[in-house]
């Protein structure tokens, strides 16, 4: 926690209470560092899909070269944001008014999903003759490693309603370079190929190399120019140690590697939850102490329906507790005395857990502070945020 933050929700009321606290000093200064990280031929997208709101985007502008988004809400917002930003268009399930909206909205690189959604974006550009779109083929492509058997969300080589079979995308190919109309208004730039998050630097580099390989293998069957291959995004946040970071520097290096052995290719990346997890935190008070059957729960104000990720995930949310001393009422101060507590929320129901039988909460006490670290991503925009109908949160921006 930077001092920053600390001092920012000391000073808030109780009411103010619980709040998203972002340190968008923080995260320039990080997003500036994976830039820096990168080689040239490397471009830096960020989906929007971990964090969208105003702020950070604007923030990460001078840094990344576009924005990856996956509905037609993401886009107008992200458009309405950085109006100026190159954006990339996924997802797997896109709607005729979304396809027409994204034609509409100029977008720079389609990532399409399906044979079909091939024919969908055909038929919006044939009403508009003359214009030309560029797009990417996502394939569900089998690597050759164990690290996506670890990971909790693997996309790559086993069924998944995401991408091409890598025998479905050849016969994209010919649909794309053939005599036939879908390549009159369709150019076929390369590959996309985001197969799984969680992946370590080395882990990283092992799969983008053979999607690479089974890329340039594809363009050169087909006797298509291969310009870009997207490697997606899923660089590895570690939630049980929140001093561990991917190492940017590494995999950069890595991929200068990769390149040098291409020298006419471009690489993309879309990081989301790596740019964004570290510069949130997720702030709010213990309302109560209690003790169940031999243990101790804090129970803090909100809860999973603000912070959904801990759940999501299945861990415990790191955090950090503020003191402090002030209690103003007549009867004991409820306290943590058995040197662990499980933090909850206030929604009924188990479920609503923040971290489960945590060390940290020792001596915790009702009315002090608790910040929630690594709040910066998939954290409001994809908790339940009705159920109960409790208050919304406050958004602090500092640093802005």
């Amino acid at each position: 926690m930077t001092e920053t933050v600390r001092s920012h929700v000391a000073a808030l009321a109780s009411d103010e209470l619980p709040a998203y606290v972002y340190d968008l000093a923080a995260l320039r200064e990080h997003a500036a560092a994976v830039r820096a990280a990168l080689p040239e031929r490397v471009e830096l997208y960020y989906a929007a899909k971990a964090n969208p709101e105003t702020p950070l985007l604007t923030a990460l502008r001078d840094a990344v070269d576009g924005y990856e988004v996956s509905s037609g809400g993401e886009l107008a917002h992200v458009r309405a944001a950085v109006p100026d930003a190159p954006l990339a268009f996924g997802g797997p399930g896109k709607t005729p008014a979304e396809i027409a909206a994204a034609v509409t909205a100029g977008v720079h690189r389609w990532h399409v999903e399906s044979e079909q959604e091939l024919h969908r974006l055909a038929a919006v550009l044939a009403e508009q003759p003359g214009a030309v779109v560029d797009v990417l083929l996502r394939v569900n492509l089998a690597v050759t490693t164990d690290a996506l058997d670890a990971v909790p969300l693997a996309m790559g080589g086993r069924p998944t309603p995401f991408g091409l079979d890598p025998e479905q995308a050849e016969e994209c190919v010919r649909l794309l370079t053939g005599d036939g109309p879908l390549g009159r208004q369709l150019r076929l730039r390369g590959v996309h190929a985001h197969l799984a998050s969680g992946l370590d630097a080395a882990e990283q580099l092992s799969v983008a190399a053979q999607i690479v390989a089974w890329s340039a293998a594809l363009a050169e069957r087909h006797g298509f120019p291969l310009d870009e291959v997207n490697i997606g995004g899923g660089m590895a946040v570690d939630y049980e140690d929140p001093a561990a970071r991917f190492d940017w520097k590494a995999f950069g290096e890595g991929l200068a590697g990769l390149l040098d052995a291409h020298p006419a290719l471009t690489l993309r990346i879309e990081p989301g939850r790596a740019l964004t997890a570290h510069c949130g935190w997720y702030a709010t008070e213990v309302l109560d102490v209690k003790r169940s059957h031999g243990e101790d729960f804090a129970v803090v104000r909100g809860g999973t329906h603000h912070l959904r990720t801990p759940v999501t995930r299945g861990h415990s949310q790191p955090f950090a507790v503020l003191p402090v001393d002030l209690w103003p009422h007549p009867w004991p101060r409820p306290a943590v005395t058995t040197g662990r507590a499980t933090l909850a929320g206030q929604l009924c129901t188990p479920k609503d857990v923040l971290a489960r039988a945590a060390d940290g909460a020792a001596g915790l006490r009702a009315a002090d502070r608790v910040l929630f670290a690594m709040a910066g991503a998939y954290a409001w925009n994809i908790s339940h945020h009705e159920f109960l109908m409790h208050p919304r949160p406050g958004f602090h921006y500092l640093g802005g």
